[in-house]
């Protein structure tokens, strides 16, 4: 199987880098492909331009985007990693949704019906948030984030979500807490 990483975190020594690494080194064990697109090591340029919104709707795009969608083309699984910073993803990560996630590529409309084209692929994503999963609950974000980015963004393009991972007081996780998702992300690969 062909697995990208998508992965957005700019602190090596973080718990996203932790889990990045995890993926990559089970996937390869199990003798899978996997391609890391570390989008601050490549100093991904996240701003949708007029040039970026007006080559979508022509199928024109940048060379930088291109690559990335070949990426996505070339992958059976795409898995998401980044923190959840003030509710939502980091900037970088959806500045690469904006471009790269694009009209033509991830999805269409078809006679007014909107049609995703990412379908045969399956999505994990790999969040770490600070605040507890219970804080979470009681004010609706865990509802919030799974609409804005699971139906609003994944399965909107057609991606099948796999699994998603919500790892809470990520900030304050204890080596056990750290056993255990590190299992949970193991377990997902297995067959």
């Amino acid at each position: 199987m062909k697995h990208l990483v998508i992965y957005a975190h700019p602190n090596d020594g973080s718990l996203n880098n932790y889990f990045k690494q995890t993926v990559v080194e089970s996937l390869k064990k199990a003798n899978h492909e996997v391609v890391v697109r570390d989008l601050y090591k490549l100093n991904f340029d996240p701003i949708l331009s007029l040039e970026d919104m007006n080559g979508q709707w022509a199928g024109n795009v940048a060379a930088e985007v291109l690559l990335e969608q070949e990426y996505i083309s070339w992958a059976d699984h795409v898995i998401f990693i980044y923190p959840i910073w003030w509710t939502g993803m980091p900037a970088i990560m959806k500045g690469y949704i904006d471009r790269v996630m694009s009209y033509g590529f991830a999805y269409r409309y078809d006679q007014g019906v909107q049609k995703g084209l990412l379908t045969g692929k399956q999505a994990i994503i790999i969040n770490t948030h600070g605040k507890s999963n219970a804080e979470y609950e009681s004010n609706g974000m865990d509802k919030a984030l799974i609409l804005t980015s699971d139906k609003g963004i994944y399965s909107y393009c057609g991606l099948e979500i796999k699994q998603h991972f919500f790892f809470d007081s990520a900030d304050r996780a204890t080596p056990e807490n750290i056993a255990e998702w590190t299992e949970q992300i193991i377990s997902v690969f297995e067959p």
